[in-house]
């Protein structure tokens, strides 16, 4: 343990600021948070002004309410299996209250620059045009903001959103009695294609998507599925995989029986698809499926199986690039969203910057940034000490193999996690190693530590 805690920065009130925070008080370390927009809830605060928020006005969680509850904060058991987006912005603001987490922000004065010190320890400048220092930086501003958006050939004269951006049928764009493709095949495309193809929109909609992904409703048995999921998770991955690679063909059939292409990868290599409503909406015929792209000419929509379609409008359900504003470029950046970490946190050559929530965590991303929190606050706390560099980008190569190694090389692959092996490992193994490593070796001393204090002096 430190006899002194390095001074902390948060940048973002996430999901992941949040917990951070939380798991620092918890331990003693000094943080200041700073925030973008005048609320806490990052992707979850519906309108958010800061423009980070992907929620739709019908948005419910795709997790079971069990499933995305924390650990030492209980969701509340009047909730629904599946809450409302409200309701999840409702369960934050009851975290942040019960751990007095808002007197630690600063709202509406987000990091518009990061630098790392030549020494170590940072020099941050905030919105409000102040310059501060930090012994340490936590990055957890999020990755489901920056939308990406496929390159296809040719021009689309139609209108184009990003499902980022689309709120209901009637915000951003009038999306009645108009020709629609959605672009994609994850949740936000099966939600927002079940909706408006509803005939009461007297819309005609196609889906399209290069590669397909498993199908499953949110209740099996009449119990939310990833509860079912969730009993295998003692089993070991490549058992769990074996053992429940038919499983989405024997609730639903295969995907080609409604016209979607068969899955580039087994189930459960990859988040599946949670909908209840997108297979009825195609065996229905409220809804049409459609290939990948080939070219895109004026209003006509050309796809790869020699079909073309006259289209009003184009919904890119495409996915987000992981950005960081507040970085130069050529100190650090996701190329197609490739960020190696160890454990999904640190960085090998940085001992003073550590990332929180940047996964794609199956079957969701609260438990799994509240325990990367607790381990982040160990570190900072010095109850805990990764491997050396060698042994860690070692293990970085590793663990990309096993968890995203059988996938296509695609941007969207890069951050897989099976949340159950991933807290379990770190339960189990990783965290008492690195207190053992911490009891031998010490805290790991931060190349800056006391820069903060100094800067404060001068």
């Amino acid at each position: 343990m430190r006899t002194a805690y390095p001074k902390t920065a948060v940048i973002g009130a996430g999901i992941s600021g949040l917990t951070s925070g939380k798991m620092l008080g918890d331990h003693g370390v000094p943080y200041e948070c700073f925030e973008t927009s005048d609320r806490i809830g990052g992707n979850w605060a519906f309108g958010n002004p800061n423009g980070h928020s992907s929620a739709y006005r019908s948005l419910h969680i795709d997790t079971s309410k069990d499933r995305l509850s924390f650990k030492d904060f209980p969701i509340p058991r009047d909730f629904p299996d599946f809450p409302h987006h409200t309701q999840i912005k409702q369960y934050l603001e009851s975290y942040a209250e019960a751990f007095s987490l808002k007197e630690h922000i600063h709202f509406e004065n987000g990091v518009e620059k990061a630098t790392r010190l030549p020494g170590g320890g940072w020099e941050l400048l905030t919105q409000d045009g102040q310059t501060r220092h930090f012994d340490a930086l936590v990055v957890a501003n999020g990755h489901h903001w920056d939308p990406r958006y496929p390159n296809f050939p040719g021009e689309f004269t139609g209108e184009t959103i990003h499902s980022h951006h689309y709120i209901d049928p009637t915000t951003p764009l009038d999306l009645h009695g108009k020709r629609i493709v959605v672009v994609g095949i994850g949740n936000s495309a099966a939600d927002v294609v079940s909706e408006l193809s509803q005939k009461t929109h007297e819309n005609t909609v196609f889906l399209s998507t290069r590669s397909g992904a498993w199908i499953i409703p949110k209740y099996i048995f009449g119990v939310p599925a990833d509860a079912l999921i969730m009993k295998l998770s003692v089993v070991p991955m490549k058992w769990q995989r074996r053992i429940l690679r038919k499983f989405p063909i024997w609730l639903s059939g295969r995907p080609e029986k409604y016209g979607l292409p068969r899955p580039n990868h087994n189930f459960l290599e990859a988040h599946p698809t949670q909908s209840s409503e997108l297979l009825l909406r195609l065996g229905s015929g409220d809804l049409t499926a459609k290939p990948d792209i080939s070219r895109l000419d004026g209003r006509t929509v050309h796809f790869a199986d020699g079909t073309a379609e006259e289209v009003d409008v184009i919904i890119y359900a495409t996915g987000y690039n992981i950005s960081f504003p507040f970085f130069d470029p050529e100190f650090l950046s996701a190329p197609d969203n490739k960020l190696p970490l160890y454990k999904r946190m640190f960085s090998p050559d940085i001992d003073d910057l550590v990332f929180v929530g940047f996964a794609q965590s199956l079957p969701t991303l609260f438990p799994f940034v509240e325990c990367q929190a607790r381990t982040l606050a160990a570190y900072l706390a010095g109850t805990y000490r990764p491997p050396s560099p060698v042994e860690m980008r070692r293990i970085i190569r590793e663990d990309e193999k096993r968890f995203t190694g059988h996938f296509a090389d695609r941007p969207r692959h890069t951050q897989q996690l099976d949340y159950y092996v991933y807290e379990r490992e770190m339960r189990n193994k990783e965290v008492p190693a690195g207190r053992h490593r911490a009891e031998l070796s010490g805290p790991v001393e931060l190349a800056g530590r006391g820069t903060a204090a100094r800067n404060a002096v001068s």
